[in-house]
């Protein structure tokens, strides 16, 4: 079972990556981590040196990785695969569908630094589009996880399970959601208030800003709910529905393109059982990445506790 954190805190992602990788190598040898040449800046050079029978650096060579992984995969191993978001499913798509998905092979994809996360990399490292490819492929598994505690367990959940699975989450420091030794099921979304006019959907970086926003929201009189929708696919369909029932109005809240995305896959859903209940998608629209900071790159793309409520009080 989960519980939400009492106390403010954050965790860097890629140190609690590396950390529960190096225990789950520990535990089973069979555990293999891939890096693409961007060891310094995922970590995963420190698992080199501890554990240097379980670690390959391919080099700038994201399409052959994943292919050696699905070859070790087709030999028992397990592997787990980094490198930014935009070159892990951009460039090795087609891979990843028939060397992975197609060929039924174990991989799990860590996609670092999607959407705004890509901050002053600019347009030619973002991934507004990541989930929209990877929610296509049949079987494959999608999770945008919002902090350290929720991939921590989730890492320790796909390690004893086949097929494909991509992670999609920033390398930096993300808020507390949850706290320390909480529990999750994949395939289900966390309620994490309940509230009878505003239903919020967010997942990955938009859930704090989605939580503050439901603040703001029953400040002036909504009482707001909030879904931790962590799993993209399979999506938990029968949480939205139940969910949104009775609601004034939904809104879906990603670091991504409302093209394909959450708010796209949430849509789906409402379009076949909402019976006319309002939707509004806060995303990236159709736009490439730009260069700045996440906090400013936040603020230009909407994805702010103010402009989440503003949305809401405007639509209504």
């Amino acid at each position: 079972m989960w519980k939400l954190a009492e106390q403010k805190g954050e965790q860097e992602m890629r140190r609690v990556f590396v950390r529960t990788l190096e225990q789950l190598m520990d535990e089973n040898e069979k555990i293999v981590a891939l890096e693409a040449d961007l060891g310094g800046a995922s970590g995963f050079s420190k698992l080199g040196s501890s554990h240097p029978k379980q670690f390959i650096n391919v080099g700038i060579a994201e399409a052959n990785m994943v292919g050696i992984a699905a070859g070790m995969s087709m030999r028992g191993w397990i592997p787990f695969l980094h490198t930014f978001a935009p070159f892990a499913v951009r460039r090795a798509c087609d891979q990843i569908f028939l060397e992975g998905a197609y060929a039924g092979n174990t991989m799990n994809l860590y996609g670092s630094d999607p959407g705004i996360c890509a901050a002053t990399n600019g347009g030619t490292h973002t991934t507004f589009e990541d989930l929209a490819i990877m929610r296509a492929i049949p079987g494959v598994e999608v999770y945008d996880p919002a902090d350290g505690v929720q991939l921590a367990w989730l890492l320790r959940e796909l390690a004893g399970r086949k097929g494909v699975h991509y992670i999609r989450t920033t390398r930096k420091q993300m808020p507390d959601i949850y706290r320390e030794g909480s529990d999750f099921q994949t395939g289900k979304a966390n309620v994490l208030r309940e509230g009878r006019d505003i239903l919020l959907i967010a997942s990955g970086l938009a859930l704090k800003p989605a939580i503050e926003a439901a603040g703001l929201l029953n400040e002036r009189g909504l009482e707001t709910a909030v879904v931790d929708m962590f799993t993209i696919a399979p999506l938990d369909a029968d949480t939205i529905r139940s969910q949104m029932a009775g609601k004034k109005m939904v809104v879906t809240v990603e670091n991504h393109s409302i093209t394909n995305g959450l708010g796209a896959a949430v849509a789906e859903i409402m379009a076949e059982e909402a019976g006319g209940i309002l939707l509004r998608r806060i995303g990236i629209r159709r736009e490439f990445g730009q260069v700045g900071s996440v906090d400013y790159l936040k603020e230009y793309y909407g994805l702010t506790e103010r402009n989440i409520a503003d949305t809401v009080m405007e639509s209504l």
